[in-house]
């Protein structure tokens, strides 16, 4: 299993309202980078294809409101994975948000997939605090 941790960020956002929008897949197209297209969501799951690269789906696992929410792969995809996503209370207006990539693939594909996966994760991070309503 490949674990692939995204950075750490702190959010001057309640803990609670960034749960309730990672909990809704119709938020997620705007936190994806812009090589995201074919993008098709429900509340509870999504697809899209990273241009050039792979079709991918995501779908919810587990919900622990309001601290952790876990995604796991949908569909046809070219690995199993999930995502942690881990939201730490720092202060009632300040979250420690990091999101955990646990995947199923070859040493092969690791040595490609793993950087543009961790950049990835960190893009979603990086625009999450200003889709987020205080």
């Amino acid at each position: 299993m490949t674990k692939i941790p995204s950075n750490i960020k702190t959010i001057k956002k309640k803990r609670e309202n960034i749960f309730l929008f990672l909990s809704d897949f119709n938020n997620y197209e705007k936190l994806m980078p812009e090589k995201i297209i074919n993008w098709q969501s429900t509340s509870s799951n999504c697809t899209f294809t990273i241009q050039g690269t792979a079709d991918l789906g995501m779908q919810f696992e587990n919900k622990e409101e309001p601290a952790k929410i876990v995604v796991r792969d949908y569909g046809k995809v070219p690995f199993g994975f999930t995502i942690d996503m881990v939201l730490n209370e720092i202060q009632e207006n300040e979250t420690e948000v990091q999101f955990i990539l646990n995947a199923n693939m070859s040493p092969i594909l690791e040595m490609m997939a793993k950087k543009p996966l961790q950049n990835f994760l960190n893009i979603l991070i990086d625009n999450l605090e200003p889709e987020i309503e205080s």
